[in-house]
C-alpha cells in the first residue's frame, strides 16, 4: 500500500489526499464517483503548484477514476501532471 502524506506539510487543506508513488514523486488522489471537470482540474493544477513551491524538484501525478473530461486531461498534461487511472 502506498504511503499517505500529510497535506499540511505543503500548506494544503486537510481534505486533500496525497500519496507517495516514488522518489520525488507524489500523487494527488481524487477517487470520486463523479466526473472530474475542468474546474476540478484547475484546482488540481493549483495544488500541484503549491507542492512545487515547497519542493521544486517534486513530480506530481493525479490518481483518479476513469471519469475525467478530455479538456481536463489536456489541461493536466499541459501542466506536466500525469494521470493514473484506478478503479473505485
Amino acid at each position: 500500500m502506498p504511503m499517505e502524506l500529510n497535506p499540511s506539510a505543503y500548506n494544503l487543506p486537510a481534505r486533500v489526499k496525497l500519496r507517495v508513488v516514488g522518489d520525488n514523486h507524489i500523487a494527488i488522489v481524487k477517487l470520486i464517483k463523479s466526473r472530474i471537470i475542468q474546474k476540478d482540474a484547475t484546482k488540481i493544477v493549483e495544488i500541484s503548484r503549491q507542492i512545487q513551491a515547497v519542493e521544486p524538484a517534486m513530480r506530481v501525478s493525479l490518481v483518479c477514476s476513469s471519469a475525467i473530461c478530455s479538456k481536463s486531461l489536456a489541461l493536466l498534461q499541459r501542466e506536466g501532471i500525469s494521470v493514473q487511472i484506478e478503479e473505485l
